[in-house]
């Protein structure tokens, strides 16, 4: 696969006041908590070595925090963009406007609509507050080998990222029970590993402290250390993601 047919990544998001209900908790801003998860994990797909484009589909509103900075996110600072020429150079960031909210599927069939069928094309959940580029990176060079790849979330029942090479039909059946749905449209496991990143989707209390045991994203933990956040802190337990850092907090 050459550079210039890097992964064009498609990342449906709900809007922020109808995401991450069943984390509503006393004292958090759970608008901004649903907002900041997404952001975190757009960023962490444009940081991919292996992404060429990422297109985020939602009736959110525009995002000046990310769009500012398209196409430069930066990757990483300790890693460089290895001298392979299968791994894409400076990934796009592109917004896919919705005039409302029509749910998970319409959002995902308008983003892969924009998308040329003669590349590699993957469709990630947008609720992966912890994701780590490098485990992207590694399912990216492991959905080069199937026609049609697969990432289960950590419970194994859902799925968090579906791939597929070029001129290969995109199937998503994105849900609850999603995981044997891909699997019946001969989409395969990749393996990935159980303490991968990109299995750690966030709807819950107990899924975020398992995210957060990984590693939060930026404005995740800020949010989270703010003192907004505290309540939700103390349900979570006593992790260093936590700890307040004034200078890190959001404004209010």
């Amino acid at each position: 696969m050459t550079a210039a047919a890097g992964w064009h990544v498609v990342i449906p998001v709900k809007p922020a006041a109808v995401g991450k209900s069943r984390l509503a908790v006393p004292g958090v801003d759970r608008v901004a908590l649903a907002r900041a998860i997404a952001r975190d994990t757009v960023a962490a797909v444009a940081r991919s070595t292996r992404v060429a484009e990422v297109v985020v589909v939602t009736a959110d509103g525009p995002w000046p925090d990310l769009e500012a900075r398209a196409p430069e996110i930066p990757r990483e600072p300790d890693r460089k963009a290895p001298a392979d020429p299968g791994l894409a150079e400076s990934p796009v960031l592109r917004f896919v406007a919705e005039s409302a909210p029509r749910g998970l599927a319409p959002a995902i069939r308008a983003g892969l609509a924009t998308l040329d069928p003669r590349r590699p094309r993957a469709v990630l959940l947008g609720d992966l507050p912890a994701l780590r580029p490098s485990d992207l990176d590694a399912a990216l060079a492991l959905a080069e080998a199937v026609p049609r790849g697969l990432v289960a979330d950590a419970e194994g029942t859902g799925s968090t990222l579906i791939t597929a090479l070029p001129a290969v039909a995109l199937e998503p059946a994105f849900g609850e029970g999603s995981a044997a749905r891909h699997r019946a449209l001969a989409h395969v496991d990749l393996d990935v590993g159980s303490g991968s990143t990109l299995r750690r989707d966030v709807d819950t209390l107990a899924q975020l402290r398992a995210a957060a045991a990984l590693g939060l994203g930026p404005r995740t933990a800020a949010l989270l250390a703010h003192p907004c956040g505290r309540d939700l802190r103390s349900l979570i337990a006593a992790s260093p993601v936590f700890a307040c850092r004034p200078e890190r907090c959001p404004e209010t």
